[in-house]
């Protein structure tokens, strides 16, 4: 049908330039000059006409893909999301001692820092937060978000007054995240002396308590940073008291394992308990202390499990 239309408008454009054009002209001239017209014509309107279905069949095909990407919304991970699967790549090969780069302590501490209470399911009104008895110390809530060999993922609920005691994290770099309510944090780490050549060494009394030096001894009230510990340094055996009901976030890379990375406790001791057996001299002691093993883990501390409701993680 278009192109008998171009035709049909070819033959008008040619009595056009009949009428405009000498007396004669189109009769004296050769039958082949005028079909060169004729072809000249048709050819200009079937171009034009191509022209016109290209753009047309163009602009359809760039309105069936805008209608696909309506149909088809971007996703975007949760952030509870994007923290699994950057710890995923972050500790893929992650064994005891492993510390991630710098790069990577980064990207993990920056999504934590993200992170909000709604996003895990939290809230300082669930029951989790109130304490049952005030004869008695009020169990701790954990909450079981994820776990394999490389890390894990989980987020503690403490009700007002809760302490969780000291103890290590042996070969683990920690990450932790307080989502809401204020807590006393006190940290050590071994103090390790060189004496001549011999190896560096940890400073251990006959009856077993060891030196270790004050990192940390703070109140900490959310939003704060997202704190970091290493396998030596950063504070890698820490105790927690709740001032107020609060809760919050590990990531343990890698979690704990029996039996070589089991939880060990400690009792602490002031540095002046010991300071005339001390092999080192210190003077007052200021920011050190003695840590004392306990035998496994302390009756006070009480732990139930609860069900994680927050955002799904969806393994690959």
């Amino acid at each position: 049908m278009q192109i008998k239309s171009s035709l049909k408008t070819a033959h008008r454009k040619l009595r056009s330039l009949q009428r405009i054009m000498a007396p004669g002209f189109f009769t004296q001239t050769p039958t082949s000059f005028r079909g060169l017209l004729l072809d000249e014509a048709c050819g200009e309107l079937i171009r034009k006409t191509s022209g016109e279905q290209l753009v047309a069949k163009k602009s359809n095909l760039s309105s069936m893909k805008s209608k696909r990407r309506q149909r088809r919304p971007y996703y975007m991970p949760s952030v509870v999301q994007q923290l699994f699967d950057t710890c995923k790549v972050v500790f893929a090969e992650g064994t005891a001692g492993f510390i991630p780069p710098p790069e990577d302590v980064l990207r993990i501490r920056s999504i934590l820092d993200r992170l909000k209470p709604e996003d895990v399911g939290l809230s300082p009104k669930l029951p989790y937060f109130k304490n049952i008895d005030a004869r008695r110390p009020s169990p701790i809530t954990y909450l079981h978000v994820y776990a394999c060999d490389e890390f894990s993922i989980g987020i503690f609920c403490l009700p007002p007054n809760a302490v969780i005691p000291l103890h290590n994290h042996p070969g683990m770099t920690v990450f932790s995240k307080i989502f809401f309510g204020s807590m006393h944090i006190k940290s050590y780490d071994w103090v390790v002396v060189s004496q001549d050549s011999i190896e560096p060494c940890r400073v251990v009394l006959p009856s077993g308590e060891r030196l270790a030096k004050v990192m940390t001894d703070a109140v900490f009230t959310a939003p704060c940073e997202t704190s970091i510990l290493y396998p030596s340094s950063g504070g890698n055996m820490h105790c927690f008291t709740a001032k107020t009901a609060c809760a919050f976030l590990d990531v343990l890379g890698p979690p704990y394992s029996s039996p070589e990375r089991n939880c060990t406790y400690y009792f602490d001791h002031a540095y002046a308990k010991y300071a005339d057996m001390s092999p080192v001299d210190l003077g007052e002691g200021e920011g050190y202390g003695w840590l004392q093993e306990r035998t496994g883990q302390p009756e006070e501390f009480l732990v139930v499990g609860a069900k994680y409701r927050g955002h799904n993680i969806v393994e690959d």
